[in-house]
């Protein structure tokens, strides 16, 4: 085996344009995704800081229920790429309808919550009462788009694992376009300088284009070549659903304590002062665009890494993981260099004052470096392993990293030692920087060559008769 411990570029035409059509198309929709989530605290920064700020905050229910999406999604994308290779659309189909009733429960409950409790989960994260107050009426609003979203995001993963990233690409930028015509139209003409009014027609500019997203994956269903149908009674595929809770529970356990963990950080400088919660707004939106290939290449790596596997092809599952790492190296290099790149311009399109544009210029220069450790460690972590049913290594490597050192070294800096604001953003940083060593010796150990996939087609026609 050692000589599948060294990463290079090799000659493999066919996978290096089928992973770079993947990488490119999910990156497409990652970066959409993320323009999506941070359209919203753009604009309204025209408007002024304070709601910004606000709904900067308020975005991170929306960022923690998106985490369970994003690991019922996982979970569902590994179980359908395995199946894929086998070309076992029946089981597919399974999946994702099993999936789907799974995140409509947990939408269900995040709707409840963010609809009737607003004020108190605004409260979680700032004590300023302008803030909470916008906040809380963005967050009213916007609950009505996750009653629809999860469905929608089941449908893209399965569809991206069976190679067809194409469509949740278009349909994600067409969902885009209309958000933020809708949220211009809302700014600018129907309520300019109504910070009240304007706070709650762009979360419902939010709402209209996440509708449109789940009637277009509808329509797309009915199509000959998926034909996919919504049915209860998947879930009595005992099986099948025990293997989609064993490798999701592990990767929604991952994603639930990094975001989590994400979350407190973020309450832990929004306790220190205003302007630093502006600066780390702005700072997370340049860090989750630089590093948007990073995900594209994890998410299309696991895609064909699964699929090998799937099929038996144990070294081509080798040899992609050599040449997904290699690209990992790559890609977050660029990322950092983009970070430095568009630094000053990012000065010129956000309205922040003079203190927090200090803040901003030293979490840039952080960010820059944290995209090679971040780029590594979604290839790996988030990627490679998890395609071969290797999730509960995520797991408990954020589990320790995030909250036994990451968080208390945070919460001493600003609450006990009382370190300058840059240095507790380098501190709460470092998470990546770490679990980087400890993913590349867990990936030479080789633990994640699983074929996960079982013989289903008795329980499939009993179910289907």
């Amino acid at each position: 085996m050692l000589r599948h411990l060294k990463w290079s570029f090799h000659n493999d035409k066919n996978f290096n344009r089928q992973l770079i059509s993947l990488v490119v198309l999910i990156t497409l929709q990652n970066l959409i995704s993320a323009l999506a989530i941070t359209v919203d605290v753009v604009m309204l920064g025209f408007i002024n800081q304070s709601l910004m700020s606000a709904v900067s905050l308020a975005g991170q229910i929306t960022f923690v229920l998106t985490l369970f999406y994003m690991g019922l999604a996982t979970g569902a994308g590994v179980l359908t790429a395995q199946y894929w290779g086998k070309k076992d659309l029946k089981t597919i189909q399974r999946v994702l309808n099993i999936g789907c009733i799974y995140s409509i429960i947990i939408s269900c409950v995040f709707y409840g919550l963010s609809f009737f409790m607003p004020d108190t989960l605004m409260q979680l994260f700032t004590k300023d009462g302008e803030l909470i107050r916008y906040g809380s009426s963005f967050l009213q609003v916007i609950s009505f788009s996750y009653l629809v979203s999860g469905v929608s995001q089941m449908y893209f993963s399965v569809i991206r694992s069976m190679e067809n990233a194409r469509f949740s690409a278009w349909i994600s930028s067409i969902c885009l376009i209309v958000n933020i015509l809708l949220n211009a139209l809302s700014i600018f003409v129907l309520c300019p300088g109504d910070p009240e009014r304007a706070v709650i027609a762009v979360a419902l500019s939010t709402v209209i284009a996440r509708v449109l997203e789940l009637c277009c994956c509808i329509i797309h269903s009915g199509n000959k070549k998926i034909n996919f149908k919504f049915a209860w009674r998947d879930m009595l595929q005992h099986k099948l659903q025990k293997d989609f809770l064993k490798y999701t529970l592990p990767v929604q356990g991952n994603y639930i304590v990094w975001g989590c963990a994400l979350t407190a950080s973020t309450a832990i400088i929004g306790h220190f002062n205003a302007d630093m919660v502006a600066a780390n707004s702005v700072a997370s939106v340049v860090k989750n665009l630089a590093i948007v290939f990073c995900g594209g290449l994890a998410s299309g790596g696991a895609i064909l890494v699964g699929k090998y596997l799937g099929k038996g092809e144990i070294e081509k599952a080798i040899s992609a993981g050599k040449q997904i790492n290699a690209y990992a190296v790559l890609f977050g290099i660029l990322a950092g260099i983009i970070v430095l790149i568009i630094k000053p311009f990012v000065f010129q399109i956000v309205n922040l004052n003079e203190q927090a544009q200090s803040y901003l210029s030293g979490m840039l220069f952080i960010c820059a470096y944290y995209c090679i450790p971040k780029s590594i460690n979604s290839s790996t972590i988030g990627g490679i392993f998890v395609a071969g049913g290797d999730s509960k290594f995520g797991f408990w490597c954020d589990t320790i990293v995030m909250w036994g050192i990451i968080l208390p070294l945070g919460y001493l800096s600003a609450f006990v030692w009382q370190l300058p604001p840059i240095t507790l953003f380098a501190i709460l940083s470092l998470d990546e920087v770490i679990k980087s060593p400890i993913a590349l010796y867990r990936y030479r150990k080789f633990k994640w060559l699983n074929n996960i996939t079982r013989d289903l087609s008795g329980a499939g026609h009993e179910l289907v008769r």
